[in-house]
């Protein structure tokens, strides 16, 4: 009997069919279940440690975590929500992709997909993996009656291309145990067809050291003493286990059937996957399989936890994490929001961008240290960098970011995060207790992982800046009482407001610069020095408020110290940072990007970063000087900040110099707006050959796309002219202000929601149509693989409808204003 033959009949056998062959297969059947449950002799996979592994395709289209409730501001068991389940997990191109347990950036899988084996019509066999050869799209389980999304709990349906099956899965997690949930509908449409589960393990958070093995209940990975298992609610029929490339069973299914079975990986490590076999699915029928991956730091513990999940069922897993009935979930959260039904109405698709946004910045959160937000729930271009060490990718503290992510949930009404938030920032403040540090500290790391270690290590002022005007912030709405305003002001506001007056000389590993503000290691792109207005606007409204707190603190002298220096600071903002004799088509007169010296108008040049080469500091046009007025640096009317605009927003420019770009989108009216990071930018996909960034090495072929948060910061400026312009009619029913804020909606709120994908979240950069459009194709204004969700994008969009609900924009400081135009404070003459 052939292979084919004993394919059919496996299949027949369930509905009565090849009753001649019904013992030898069986028989065969039997023997393949022995081999591929460990039960009889070891069978070692050969090939290690495999082919180099990678990590996932970044452009996800879900991510998903439970929701736990604080205990006195940290994460413990507790009634209202029980147990803490440390696991997230995220969803691309139709399949569970990195999903983590332990710390929110410790990922333990590349991906979990099915490989379909089957007949089509001509009776030829078909091998087709969900990732590429299926049509995929992706729902909310849980929504309100106007379909706005309640939880993070999702249904993604795979359709094959030739309409013989479909596979529909549900994916969330177990609230109370550190478990993935995964219902799959099977139906075939046209002929039988075999399920096969391929899990591909990152254990440990790399994917270069993991052992493998199958038993009687599962299939299995570790690294060290992190392990997971893969359990389902139907058996396996056939287990094995193998090295990437050479034994593992994605090569050896490529014939439709798994050929050897292999128990264990042995003494050797490597890039090992799992697989199994599911029952066949037959012609015309549904089958509907709960599988569960588990972590823990046993095989009996994996085994317990699996067990109880799968007791539980989908049902009351799914209630409670959805938050239904007597159990707390994601709805609580949301319902908890008081400013949440007020913006969503400044939405233009009827809140579910706003709703599902506010559930991934709360998402991305770690549990082990309460209040850490990441930059996103991913690794930009994660399918071409290799796994083979352990990378934190986006899931990683920036106090930039995480300013911004602080401040939106405090725009929903969540005062328990951000406040949370604040606190965690103590732990990521440079002190004489950071290790490695020998020099000045109060500055703020630039990069580290949520338990504090140190990633990075450039002083970016900006990020020194932020914790203070959060802190501010929070102190104003009530967050912060009094005593807890005065604690933190001494203990943590000060020293960084003390460093952006001072600077000082960093001895930390490899920064051994002396830092002198407002010059700035790096500004906030992460690769110049110099004077930059966007480092420059934080600076000054993070000393102004610190002067606030001094005051309140009964320190008049660092009160007056700080308020001094923040105008003097802005005294020089356009003698050091705005060029009069420009190269661009206006009137050549702009704000640079950034420049490393006292002279705007000289020939200066940036260094080379991103394989662009040197770029010329006027050539270089950014959107960075508009948070001067966003911070109450400089009114939005200030005859420089329009002057820069005029060459900000010139299309006419080269493509490699332009920053501003219009988008259309099918069945919508309108023509939108997005921006580039800045003029020449090179963190994007390679324009010649459209390989993902960084792929052949830094090249000159790389280009910085559309980043839509900057039509957030459009926006935040388009209504802060608005309210300028109208004075004494802010804040009424005047038809001229309801006009304008409908315009801002139908263009800038809009676009942000245009650019959000088909699970609403919402990316770092899309695609602008420039150059070569790389393998996956991408149509204008969507996603790129760069980082999505990004949080910082979906916080620009919460408080975008925060403002123009408050007819106030969120994140300004009219204290900053209001001080910088007093004369009560003598100037002070500050030497560079």
């Amino acid at each position: 009997m052939n292979k084919n033959t004993l394919f059919i009949c496996a299949l027949m056998v369930s509905i009565g069919g090849c009753a001649n062959d019904r013992q030898i297969v069986e028989h065969g059947m039997i023997e393949q279940q022995a081999k591929g449950s460990g039960v009889g002799k070891e069978n070692v996979a050969p090939g290690a440690p495999g082919a180099d592994p990678v990590w996932a395709f970044s452009g996800k289209t879900g991510i998903g975590t439970s929701y736990e409730a604080y205990v006195d501001g940290a994460y413990q068991s507790n009634p209202q929500t029980g147990a803490v389940s440390k696991v997230w997990f995220s969803i691309a191109n139709g399949i569970v992709t990195e999903t983590m347990w332990g710390l929110i950036h410790q990922a333990q899988i590349k991906d979990m997909q099915y490989v379909i084996v089957g007949q089509d019509r001509s009776g030829k066999t078909y091998v087709d993996r969900e990732e590429t050869d299926t049509d995929t799209t992706i729902e909310y389980l849980h929504t309100d009656n106007e379909g706005r999304p309640l939880s993070l709990a999702y249904k993604i349906t795979n359709r094959d291309k030739e309409g013989l099956y479909t596979l529909e899965k549900h994916i969330f997690t177990d609230p109370d145990r550190p478990v993935l949930f995964m219902r799959t509908h099977f139906v075939a449409h046209q002929g039988n067809f075999t399920p096969y589960l391929i899990v591909d393990p990152h254990v440990n958070n790399d994917g270069i050291n993991d052992s493998g093995w199958v038993s009687a209940d599962g299939l299995y990975a570790a690294d060290g003493n992190v392990m997971l298992g893969i359990h389902t609610s139907a058996p396996f029929t056939e287990k094995t286990v193998g090295f990437a490339g050479i034994s593992d069973p994605f090569s050896d299914l490529k014939d439709g059937y798994l050929d050897v079975y292999y128990t264990t990986s042995g003494k050797e490590k490597g890039n090992v996957l799992l697989g199994g076999a599911l029952p066949p699915v037959i012609n015309g029928k549904e089958t509907v399989i709960d599988t569960v991956l588990a972590f823990g730091r046993s095989e009996s513990d994996i085994q317990r936890m699996a067990s109880e999940t799968l007791q539980q069922g989908y049902e009351k897993t799914l209630a409670h994490y959805n938050g239904v009935g007597d159990a707390m979930g994601w709805e609580d959260y949301l319902k908890g929001l008081s400013g949440l039904d007020a913006i969503k109405d400044m939405a233009m698709d009827g809140g579910k961008l706003a709703h599902v946004s506010a559930l991934v910045l709360k998402a991305q959160e770690d549990k082990t240290h309460a209040g850490a937000l990441i930059a996103s729930l991913s690794n930009p271009w994660g399918d071409t960098v290799l796994a083979l060490e352990k990378s934190t990718g986006y899931k990683a503290v920036w106090p930039r970011d995480f300013y911004q992510c602080a401040m939106a949930l405090l725009a929903l009404g969540d005062t328990e995060t951000p406040k949370v938030a604040f606190e965690y920032l103590k732990q990521v403040q440079v002190s004489e207790s950071t290790p490695l540090n020998k020099g000045d500290g109060g500055w703020f790391l630039q990069k580290s992982h949520v338990d504090g270690q140190i990633e990075w290590w450039s002083v970016q002022l900006d990020q020194t800046a932020m914790p203070i005007m959060l802190a501010w912030k929070l102190w104003k709405a009530g967050v912060l009482n009094e005593e807890e305003a005065r604690y933190w002001y001494h203990t943590m506001l000060k020293p960084a407001a003390n460093f952006l007056v001072s600077g000082g000389q960093l001895n930390l590993d490899w920064n051994t610069e002396v830092i002198t503000p407002p010059i700035t290691q790096q500004e906030r792109w992460e690769e110049q020095s110099g004077y930059s207005p966007s480092s420059t606007a934080a600076l000054i409204a993070g000393l102004v408020v610190a002067a606030d707190f001094a005051e309140f603190a009964g320190e008049a002298e660092f009160a007056q110290k700080y308020l001094q220096h923040a105008k003097a600071y802005s005294a020089n903002i356009e003698k050091y940072m705005f060029t009069t004799q420009g190269v661009h088509n206006h009137n050549g007169q702009y704000y640079l990007r950034i420049t490393q010296n006292e002279d705007p108008n000289d020939n200066g040049m940036l260094l080379d970063r991103n394989g662009r080469g040197e770029l010329k500091e006027k050539e270089i046009l950014d959107a960075g000087f508009l948070e001067l007025v966003r911070y109450g640096v400089r009114e939005s009317n200030d005859p420089y900040i329009i002057d820069s605009l005029e060459e900000l927003d010139d299309t006419t420019l080269p493509d490699n110099l332009k920053v501003k770009y219009e988008f259309t989108f099918e069945d919508v009216d309108g023509v939108f707006s997005g921006w580039r990071r800045y003029g020449n930018d090179g963190y994007g996909e390679d324009m010649t050959n459209g390989a993902n960034y960084g792929q052949n090495g830094m090249t000159p072929g790389q280009r910085g796309r559309v980043w839509p948060f900057f039509t957030g910061e459009r926006g935040h400026y388009e209504l802060a002219k608005i309210l300028k312009l109208h004075g004494d009619e802010s804040n009424t029913e005047s038809p001229a202000i309801k006009s304008e804020l409908l315009r801002l909606r139908q263009h800038y709120v809009q676009a942000m929601e245009l650019f959000a994908n088909e699970g609403l979240m919402l990316p770092e950069q899309v695609w602008d149509g420039i150059g070569v459009n790389p393998g996956n194709k991408y149509q204008k204004g969507e996603g790129t693989n760069s980082a999505t969700p990004l949080a910082w994008t979906h916080a620009e969009y919460i408080k975008l409808l925060r403002s123009i609900t408050d007819q106030a924009v969120w994140d300004h400081y009219p204290l900053v204003t209001e001080a910088l135009n007093r004369e009560d404070s003598a100037s002070v003459v500050i030497s560079y």
